[in-house]
């Protein structure tokens, strides 16, 4: 049976199971005759042999009652939302609907959003005690929190705590829908793109004190936070590793923190600081509390290019101005040490980083120029046995004389490759390849 299947037959029981709890707390709650009342006698689907990953979730989180109860109708909206619609159900005497029932209302969702509120009704009616029971399941602390299944929505400050939207996480609802997993893409409400390579270690060419420094992070990767229990470290460390690339462009550095992921078989996420950074107050603190909460149980690695425009110093001026910049400034500080993956910061200049950051680091990497030796190993490396060369082109001479980076020396074997097939040459020239020096160089204010 398919993922997709499975979990459908195991919604389809979920579902029967609910609205049958969800009527009997209806005619308990209004006295309707017969009985008896109690939801509890209503017990939930068994779930020890069903395959489904909806069902996995059930046993690996070892959910009891009222937790598979807020779970299923957290997810009614998106899989059956009709059998919401009893709650819709108007007071005669107030035309409106019931305050005891909660819910929102969306902007184009026709059917009823279930909030905490919603809830506590159907598992607590109005049972004081068991009301301050189910507030237990929102705790931060409790694993549907804790593990990123459900996420609170809140209305403005001073509202009461059970009005907050219940919502389940992407990543969660796609598990027990279609059985795939979910890739959060680029969007507004999510400024981060995932970044991939076909490259491998052995294109990526960096001075052995680097590499020595990127083996640390791969280690970390691999198990760090079980290196950090087997040391006794995980009461005392900060969770997650924190470190910063810096160097001139070109040097290898998105590269590399794209490698680590494609090593360590995780995710990486380029975050897009244009789309993070607002002139308006709070909006910078959001949209980072965005990416942040997405990736918080992920085990992505989180990738900030440029980084000088979010975690640049903080300034000692008075102005409104200033307060808020460093205010910004700490929220980072503090996401950025709570996360449990990994983070990377990219700056051209050390210098620019703010100090706090700095000495937050578990490394700071510096990704120099290469040099002689290192720049022929690119070249070799783009031209394999001298593959698309012409015979007039010499690799030894054009690495010796050309201080270039690696990101450049590839402007300069694209634009070669481009003039040869404007000429209807299937090799590269010399020629070719010193035009691209040159063209490089004028960019960066040098001449050849």
């Amino acid at each position: 049976m398919d993922a997709l299947t499975a979990n459908a037959k195991s919604l389809e029981r979920e579902i029967a199971w609910f609205s049958e709890v969800l009527a009997t707390r209806f005619h308990g709650y209004f006295m309707h005759e017969g009985g008896p009342h109690e939801i509890e006698r209503h017990q939930p689907p068994d779930v020890s042999d069903d395959p489904s990953m909806f069902a996995g979730a059930v046993r690996e989180y070892g959910m009891n009652f009222d937790e598979r109860m807020v779970l299923i109708l957290t997810l009614l909206p998106h899989i059956r939302p009709q059998a919401l619609d009893l709650l819709f159900t108007a007071n005669k005497n107030t035309e409106r609907s019931y305050t005891e029932f909660g819910g929102w209302k969306g902007k184009n969702h026709a059917g009823l959003l279930p909030t905490c509120e919603t809830a506590a009704f159907i598992l607590a009616g109005d049972d004081l005690a068991r009301r301050f029971e189910v507030l237990k399941l929102f705790d931060a602390d409790h694993f549907f929190i804790r593990q990123s299944i459900l996420k609170l929505e809140q209305r403005p400050d001073g509202e009461p705590f059970l009005s907050a939207s219940l919502n389940v996480e992407n990543d969660f609802l796609d598990r027990c829908t279609s059985g795939l997993q979910h890739k959060p893409d680029y969007s507004a409400g999510f400024p981060a793109k995932r970044i991939t390579t076909q490259l491998d270690w052995s294109d990526l060419v960096l001075a052995p004190e680097v590499l020595e420094e990127i083996e640390h992070i791969k280690i970390w990767l691999k198990g760090g936070a079980a290196v950090m229990q087997r040391w006794h470290l995980d009461k005392s460390v900060k969770p997650g590793y924190r470190s910063l690339f810096y160097g001139p462009p070109g040097t290898g550095k998105t590269l590399t923190a794209t490698l680590l992921g494609k090593a360590a078989d995780v995710d990486v996420y380029r975050i897009d600081l244009s789309k993070i950074v607002s002139k308006y107050i709070g909006e910078t603190e959001k949209n980072m509390a965005n990416v942040f909460d997405q990736a918080q149980n992920k085990n992505w690695i989180l990738f900030f290019d440029e980084a000088d425009a979010l975690f640049g110093k903080r300034t000692d001026g008075s102005s409104s101005n200033d307060r808020h910049a460093n205010q910004e400034i700490a929220y980072l500080l503090q996401r950025i040490e709570d996360f449990p993956g990994v983070v990377i910061l990219a700056s051209n200049l050390k210098s620019n980083i703010d100090d706090a950051f700095a000495r937050r680091f578990q490394s700071a990497i510096y990704f120099p120029i290469p040099d002689g030796l290192q720049r022929l190993r690119l070249w070799q490396n783009i031209f394999p046995q001298r593959r698309h060369l012409a015979d007039d082109v010499n690799l030894e001479n054009l690495a010796e004389e050309n201080t270039l980076s690696g990101g450049a020396l590839l402007n300069v074997v694209r634009y070669a490759a481009m003039r040869a097939e404007r000429q209807g040459r299937d090799k590269v020239s010399k020629d070719d390849l010193l035009r691209g020096v040159k063209k490089e160089f004028i960019k960066e204010g040098r001449t050849i």
